[in-house]
């Protein structure tokens, strides 16, 4: 039998703890904190999102039920509903913001290898925006319409590993594609993105940058064509039907983006629907650049994957800081995970992962035997019906 440490603080022991302290001493989040500090808060919330607890009272019950125990969990503070609650209403929600990102930082080298089956070296990244919907008489912050209110994810994921390394949380009046204007371009990196960020200035801007965008025209797209490449017998079968170098010729497009770009229009076999993509690439055979569109699904997959494995769309607390801070602490708890998948080597989904740990965080057995152990596999994990983010078919 191991006597060794808990499940959860072995997860824990993967959390950069200098780094973590570093951000609550950014924002002075442990100031006039006598007993429940910020570490005690981010644990609790930590644990409801892994072990999936409804509410603030469900959360309290559970660990105050195994009190013997919460200092072997790194719980130092007395556990309350209303000290629970009073933390996230009032410590500063960008402390879990800027450790999230920090757990990206240690994310993104790890899966750099992971194969797209795309012959690019350039990193690719997928944006777009899931709204959740909220109560307006209990979230009057959040207003979206005369009848309810939302807040609004607006989300970059790097395709390599589905990690997202850029997050913004409004409320859900802001339009999606406003996110543009405080984006941080990478140079060289590909940005795949939906019809609902077609603005020629915002993408010159992202030209201009360096760095390349694939999006999906609109049909009133006003454009004239200047030079038509030819189309090999591969590429026509493949679903390929023209690739032009066009100007637009839009009134205020035209100013917005002076220069040329890349029109192609591609037939999809198994919807039998046309597509047409506009990109400032040249140079990418344009099977690629479907195949790049084709992508940006993934997205979509996480936004699904988060809302029906994290505790994202229910909140334990009504004010704005206590759902942002809700949010990041989710976050930061897939991006460890993550973290843990490739640290282990495991070759389980998350989501098996995640149903694991959710029944084992007060045991004593070693983490890699406990993830490893096919035994532990679950019948959902095999299910074709279960979501599944990282080994998923793209476009089915």
């Amino acid at each position: 039998m191991h006597t060794g440490k808990l499940v959860f603080a072995q997860l824990m022991e993967h959390i950069p703890m200098k780094v973590f302290r570093r951000c609550v001493q950014t924002y002075n989040g442990n100031h006039k904190v006598k007993s429940f500090s910020c570490l005690d808060q981010f644990l609790c919330m930590a644990f409801a999102q892994l072990t999936y607890r409804r509410s603030l009272r469900d959360t309290v019950i559970c660990l105050s039920s195994q009190k013997q125990k919460l200092y072997h969990m790194g719980i130092r503070g007395g556990i309350a509903r209303n000290t629970l609650s009073n933390a996230n209403k009032v410590r500063d929600w960008r402390i879990y913001a800027d450790f999230a990102q920090e757990l990206i930082k240690i994310a993104k080298p790890l899966y750099a290898d992971d194969d797209l089956g795309l012959d690019l070296d350039n990193t690719i990244y997928a944006l777009d925006a899931s709204t959740i919907d909220l109560c307006l008489s209990v979230f009057p912050w959040a207003l979206f319409r005369s009848t309810k209110s939302a807040v609004k994810l607006h989300t970059l994921l790097d395709l390599q590993g589905n990690i997202p390394t850029f997050i913004h949380i409004s409320d859900g009046k802001m339009h999606d594609v406003n996110v543009l204007d405080i984006l941080m371009l990478e140079a060289g990196a590909f940005y795949i993105m939906d019809r609902g960020y077609l603005d020629f200035g915002r993408l010159y801007a992202i030209s201009q940058a360096g760095a390349f965008f694939v999006i999906r025209a609109k049909k009133n797209t006003q454009y004239r064509r200047q030079y038509s490449r030819t189309i090999t017998p591969e590429d026509k079968s493949k679903g390929i039907k023209c690739d032009q170098t066009i100007v637009l010729t839009g009134t205020s497009a035209k100013k917005d983006y002076p220069q040329q770009l890349r029109r192609i229009k591609y037939h999809d076999g198994h919807t039998g629907k046309i597509f047409n993509f506009l990109t400032n690439n040249f140079t990418v055979p344009p099977k690629t650049i479907a195949e790049l569109y084709r992508h940006r699904w993934q997205v979509e997959l996480f936004f699904k994957w988060i809302k029906q494995h994290l505790r994202i769309k229910s909140f334990f607390g009504v004010t704005e800081n206590a759902v942002k801070s809700q949010i990041w602490i989710a976050i930061s708890v897939y991006v460890l995970i993550a973290i843990i998948k490739k640290r282990l080597k495991l070759e389980s989904e998350l989501y098996t992962i995640l149903q694991i740990l959710s029944l084992s965080l007060f045991e004593k057995a070693p983490l890699d035997q406990l993830l490893t152990n096919p035994e532990n596999k679950g019948e959902d994990a095999d299910n074709p019906k279960q979501l599944n983010l990282f080994d998923l078919t793209l476009g089915h």
